[in-house]
């Protein structure tokens, strides 16, 4: 079978398909990513500390999942591809666990955090087991670096979609249950809502798509996977720069609920009047996530013109710059918290595509330096750097949290909203600049990756028996 897909342009139908994956997964993203840790201090009734705690452990043990997982993609062997049959097999146990994750059961507290513990790590699993083939599937469907971009762009469009439909949707729906049912079953109803919206989107990515690339001569052994990856240079970069813009997200994310619920209040906004917290922490988090799509969509035009590379130092540095202005804004200066809300999320979300193309680019050097292809373990990489800096932003919150002398549920100290607005903005901005410093070092620009495919495709058409 002659391989084509060097020069495959994909239809619009099968972005869209390829995108509602990742709407699905970023529905339990920002839920995890903007509510868990609300979820579990001030409505499951877990200490700060404890929370902080938790996370690091459950998520270090998490992200060695994606490695593993990455291999066994690279493994599998069906009708429907290597990475492709996970999304349909994993679809409903995801949406069953999602819900036991945030659902809360007549426990003591010594009860409440083994649950805690065992389903937060079930849900990890989870996610692993259709996040990674998901991630990886976009390697194999074409080679044609411009599409892949494009791929992932329309791939960040359906996350940042799938954020913003739970940002706008999250706070209404969990009112509306916990107000005649309580606020904890106000959460496992709403949460009920979006896994089965996501089970349902998993299993369209599936019938959506198509596995493409065959690469010219497969992997042999396990070791000889690992050998390869531990002499990727460009490979160990991108996992540092991915991790530092994940700490970024993470500790900004976090601290949104806090920030409006405990420092923001109830403001007076121009041409709305007196607003309460929890509808501006809603349009904060939907403008958030709106600004970052902006982002998405401008990640192609900008890096065509700039590179890659240079396109993603330049937008985490201003990323960085404008969240150490948001430390300076006061409580009543809304407007101007909400305008940089917008810059920050515009100039986050350019990077995020890129790092999943560049994750691309990253496999097919590897294919090009060893002659093997471990697509699976490459991008199993990019899952595994969410979940470390995932890991890393959300123990720190929840360790800053404690260190601050925070107390849920009731008036904060001066010290505890430091600590609060620390994390939504200098902390976070730090995390901006260790990815700024990291892609200095990425060696992978467009002109070498020209000359890396244009030996490839000759390769791989040999292999195949192409003309």
């Amino acid at each position: 079978m002659k391989n084509t897909s060097e020069h495959v342009i994909l239809n619009l139908r099968e972005k869209i398909a390829y995108g509602l994956g990742d709407f699905a997964s970023s529905m339990f993203w920002k839920l995890f990513s903007m509510f868990l840790l609300f979820f579990y201090t001030d409505v499951f009734g877990i200490s700060a500390a404890a929370v902080g705690t938790m996370f690091l452990v459950t998520r270090v043990w998490d992200a060695a999942n994606d490695p593993i997982m990455g291999i066994i993609c690279d493994r599998t062997k069906s009708r429907w591809g290597k990475f492709r049959p996970y999304l349909l097999f994993v679809a409903v146990p995801f949406a069953l666990v999602g819900i036991l994750t945030f659902s809360t059961p007549d426990l003591d507290a010594t009860g409440k955090l083994i649950y805690a513990y065992v389903t937060y790590t079930m849900m990890m699993m989870v996610y692993t087991a259709v996040n990674v083939p998901y991630a990886s599937l976009m390697g194999v469907m074409t080679a044609n670096t411009a599409e892949r971009t494009s791929l992932a762009s329309f791939r960040f469009l359906g996350a940042f979609s799938g954020g913003l439909f739970v940002t706008a949707t999250a706070t209404y729906l969990i009112e509306y249950f916990g107000d005649t049912l309580g606020s904890a079953t106000g959460y496992q109803f709403t949460v009920g809502i979006y896994a089965v919206l996501a089970a349902i989107l998993f299993i369209l990515t599936f019938a959506g798509t198509k596995e493409r690339l065959k690469p010219a001569i497969q992997q042999n052994t396990l070791r000889e996977d690992l050998k390869d990856i531990a002499k990727n240079g460009p490979w160990f970069i991108m996992l540092a720069a991915a991790i530092s813009v994940l700490i970024f997200n993470s500790l900004r994310e976090g601290a949104m609920l806090f920030y409006f619920k405990y420092f923001i209040q109830d403001q007076s906004v121009i041409f709305f009047g007196e607003l309460s917290y929890s509808v501006l922490v809603s349009a904060y988090m939907s403008i958030w996530l709106a600004s970052n799509i902006v982002g998405v969509i401008l990640a192609k035009p900008v890096s065509a013109r700039l590179g890659k590379k240079r396109t993603f130092f330049i937008a985490m540095f201003m990323s960085a710059m404008l969240s150490f202005a948001l430390f300076f804004c006061q409580a009543h200066q809304i407007e101007l918290i909400f305008a940089l809300n917008v810059l920050i999320g515009i100039t986050a979300g350019i990077v995020l595509p890129l790092i999943w193309s560049m994750y691309a680019d990253i496999a097919d050097y590897s294919e090009w330096k060893t002659g093997r292809r471990a697509t699976g373990l490459i991008f199993s990489s990019s899952s595994m750097s969410q979940k470390f800096g995932w890991t890393i932003g959300g123990a720190l919150s929840g360790w800053f949290l404690a260190a601050f002398g925070y107390m849920a549920n009731v008036e904060q100290t001066e010290t505890s909203l430091l600590g609060i607005r620390l994390m939504i903005s200098v902390l976070a901005g730090v995390g901006a600049l260790m990815a700024v410093v990291f892609i200095y070092f990425y060696k992978l620009d467009e002109d070498t990756m020209a000359g890396i495919e244009d030996e490839l495709t000759t390769a791989r058409n040999k292999a195949n028996g192409a003309d």
